[in-house]
């Protein structure tokens, strides 16, 4: 098992690196939570791997109950959250009760957006079983839910007691689900760490055959690329903007595909022409978004518009970033890199290059 700790302060909490479901309860035991406990899982997930986690809850003296939760990103809204305070409310849920985040990204956002917002705040532990969840969106704090207008608009910054990941869950991914977390992955290479990025290039074999050692670096190295961003900015104030690296366009695709398209691979086509647009605004060489480009399709990612069911038009595209909450008095803010490992954050960049660099 590895650790990796995010350090908030009062707000810090261990990301624990392969440690198995059957020690989920012993694992949260002694971080203070009363006798009751939600379990938050869509209804694949639960058939797969509720009952073992349930066990476990068991064994270490919780009394816990299942909240199940449709399966994909368009239930990860307001209507489920108001189902999940309804079923804590009927069950006497009260401030020291907990909720466990059993599932993906969906659910992790969904269970913390409600774990901040229930009685102004309870307790929750995230258990991500994909690796998007592993690597991006169980680790920071961010919580929320969609609108039908943009993605994650509704939300709080909200941190988990503690991250607890079973690798082994990993084998019953799906191969696509798999891939949109590579997407994040590559990302954490881009932004941060070129030596990594040049890892992901030459493993590449081993980390799409599930090698375990290759699977525990690559998550492992993303939530210490994660935490240290998060620790010097919690609220993305600042540097922590730079993990929206290919988001702006990749949530506009979100939007513009009715969520129909998975986060990694809308943030894929997003790298792509975030790293062309920064070539074309003089930001880096010529050579930087084809090492992007070559190394997210060398993992069977999709690199541009012709993946999407159907061409946004222009104005509908660029009307999606303007709503992007990343925006600042109407002007969205970028994160374009410079070379490997280095990236800005800028509001300088022009509307018509965007528009040339997405060919539309």
């Amino acid at each position: 098992m590895h650790t990796v700790n995010v350090s908030l302060g009062d707000r810090s909490y261990d990301i624990e690196i392969g440690t198995g479901l059957d020690q989920l309860g012993p694992r949260i035991a002694g971080l203070g939570f009363g006798q009751k406990m939600a379990l938050v899982v869509n209804p694949k997930v639960k058939d797969l791997y509720g009952k073992r986690a349930v066990d476990s809850l068991k064994s270490a003296g919780f009394l816990v109950m299942s909240i199940i939760i449709p399966d994909g990103e368009q239930y990860k809204n307001l209507d489920w959250a108001n189902a999940i305070y309804t079923a804590l409310l009927t069950n006497g849920f009260d401030r020291k009760s907990a909720l466990v985040a059993l599932g993906g990204g969906v659910i992790g956002d969904l269970t913390g957006f409600a774990a901040a917002t229930f009685m102004r705040g309870i307790p929750f532990v995230q258990v991500p079983t994909t690796l998007l969840a592993m690597v991006d969106s169980s680790v920071g704090g961010k919580t929320g839910v969609n609108h039908p207008m943009a993605k994650n608009m509704i939300g709080a910054f909200y941190q988990p007691k503690k991250v607890v990941m079973d690798l082994s869950v990993l084998a019953t991914l799906p191969r696509e689900e798999f891939l949109s977390g590579m997407a994040e992955v590559i990302k954490y290479g881009v932004i941060w760490d070129e030596a990594f990025f040049d890892y992901l290039d030459a493993n590449r074999e081993k980390i799409l055959g599930l090698d375990n050692d290759a699977l525990s670096h690559i998550i492992r190295r993303s939530c210490e690329i994660k935490a240290e961003v998060v620790s010097k900015d919690e609220r993305e104030g600042g540097l922590r903007a730079i993990l929206n690296f290919g988001h702006t366009v990749g949530h506009a695709i979100e939007t513009a595909e009715n969520y129909g398209m998975r986060h990694g691979h809308a943030v894929a086509i997003g790298m792509v022409y975030a790293s062309r647009l920064a070539h074309k605004t003089g930001l880096c060489d010529s050579a930087m978004p084809g090492r992007v480009e070559q190394l997210i399709r060398s993992y069977g990612l999709p690199t541009d518009l012709s993946a999407l069911s159907r061409k946004p038009t222009t104005a509908a595209l660029m009307a999606t970033m303007q709503i992007d909450k990343k925006a600042e008095q109407g002007k969205v803010k970028f994160v374009l890199p410079t070379r490997i490992g280095s990236v800005v954050v800028t509001k300088e960049w022009s509307e018509d290059v965007l528009k040339e660099t997405l060919g539309l």
